[in-house]
């Protein structure tokens, strides 16, 4: 099929590009990477009267450290992060996520913040962010990853507002992180995935972050309040996989029942719990 006919708009800045927003309303629809956008409009499941093309506007293709946090503007491939060393040395949790999105192919023209607006509940970049307790800056402000992600393909977004940059904690001394995810081949999008961040001081977890994603209408935190104040074993490790589990109610699907999609779930918040731990502790004080 052939996309559905529409207005081509390049914008020329930020300002511009927000300018065709509101004066389109929700007619209108962002292209960057384009890699979910494009195959939507090719089947016609979407229907944008209007195309903003943002790849000529500057200042959006940069990656920068700021304020503790890696920058990392609306425009930078996947491809990109997956090459940087900042990213590498200070976000290896980003670092770690971003072989699992797609193919190769799709990594050289989709966008890290992209992903992240498009929101699809079984991407790993949202869990991601999610799971550091990241940021989305746009045009209007500065949202926390877990209040930007609304439900599945739904942001917090308005309409006039656009994604400048996605802003990645940088790892600390005894912090240790991991995401890990199920899939039916690689590139698909995952059954289940579970990522974590743990920060370890004198063999005891001081800050635990979990997150589980694709069994969820959004990534999700899960309280990772027993974990406190204790080396991490194999009682806890299990509490919280069994924790996890039992709070989603995943829709069956091709591959897989909700029961045995929360059993997934369950060995992979236990995998991801015991690689984290294991990298926190070796750069721990």
């Amino acid at each position: 099929m052939k996309p559905a006919p529409f207005t081509y708009v390049r914008a020329e800045s930020v300002e511009h590009a927000v300018e065709t927003l509101r004066a389109h309303g929700g007619e209108a629809k962002l292209l960057a990477g384009g890699q979910s956008l494009v195959p939507a409009l090719n089947m016609r499941l979407a229907r944008p009267t209007v195309l903003v093309d943002l790849n000529r506007v500057p200042g959006l293709d940069g990656i920068d450290e700021e304020n503790g946090y890696v920058r990392i503007g609306a425009l930078v491939r996947q491809s990109a992060g997956e090459r940087a060393q900042l990213v590498r040395e200070q976000c290896p949790l980003l670092a770690e996520s971003l072989p699992l999105v797609g193919h190769f192919v799709t990594r050289n023209r989709g966008t890290i913040a992209g992903s992240i607006a498009h929101a699809d509940a079984a991407a790993e970049l949202p869990l991601a962010l999610v799971a550091l307790g990241g940021t989305v800056i746009t045009t209007l402000r500065t949202l926390p990853a877990a209040d930007f992600f609304v439900g599945h393909f739904t942001t917090a977004l308005a309409e006039e507002e656009l994604v400048v940059a996605t802003a990645w904690p940088r790892a600390r001394p005894g912090e240790g992180s991991a995401i890990v995810e199920f899939a039916p081949r690689h590139g698909d999008f995952a059954l289940a995935s579970a990522a974590c961040v743990l920060r370890v001081e004198n063999g005891a977890v001081t800050e635990a972050r979990l997150a589980v994603g694709s069994v969820t209408e959004r990534p999700e935190l899960v309280d990772g309040e027993p974990l406190l104040g204790s080396s991490l074993n194999d009682d806890h490790v299990r509490l919280l996989g069994a924790s996890a589990a039992a709070a989603v109610n995943p829709p069956p699907n091709l591959h897989g029942s909700p029961g045995y999609r929360r059993a997934l779930l369950a060995k992979l918040v236990e995998r991801a719990l015991r690689t984290a731990w294991a990298r926190a502790t070796e750069t721990s004080p």
